[in-house]
């Protein structure tokens, strides 16, 4: 998991590229990104093309003509997920006078949702077969 702050002046598509290339230091098995057509341009296209990146870039776009509301595949994850960071109540506003405290505040939210993860798992298949 990478998570980058970045000042509201700065566009995600300009700061998409190094959270890709920082996701992928960090896991370099990735082979497939999916985004929004906020992403669409040169600037991640260029990232993604350098001699030791082997990764797909897949633009979800909405359907041509498609006015009402519709779910997107992949991208109804991305929401769900800043849905749940929007229950914290220090994620629901920018209390943080630093980025790094935002990161470290957004980096806790998503260490919490893995915990009840497992915990789930744990719960689920019993505390037997995970020992």
């Amino acid at each position: 998991m990478e998570i980058v702050v970045h000042p509201a002046s700065v566009q995600d598509r300009d700061g998409a590229p190094g959270v890709v290339q920082g996701a992928l230091a960090r896991a370099p098995g990735i082979t497939m990104i999916w985004a929004d057509s906020g992403y669409a341009g040169p600037k991640l296209e260029m990232a993604l093309k350098e001699p030791d990146i082997s990764v797909d870039l897949e633009i979800v776009r909405k359907a041509k003509g498609g006015k009402d509301f519709e779910v997107l595949p992949r991208r109804w994850v991305v929401e769900r997920t800043f849905a749940w960071m929007g229950r914290y109540r220090r994620l629901s506003r920018d209390y943080e006078r630093t980025m790094a405290s935002s990161q470290g505040r957004v980096t806790l939210a998503a260490c919490r949702f893995l915990i009840r993860r497992i915990v789930r798992v744990i719960e689920e298949k019993g505390m037997e077969s995970v020992q």
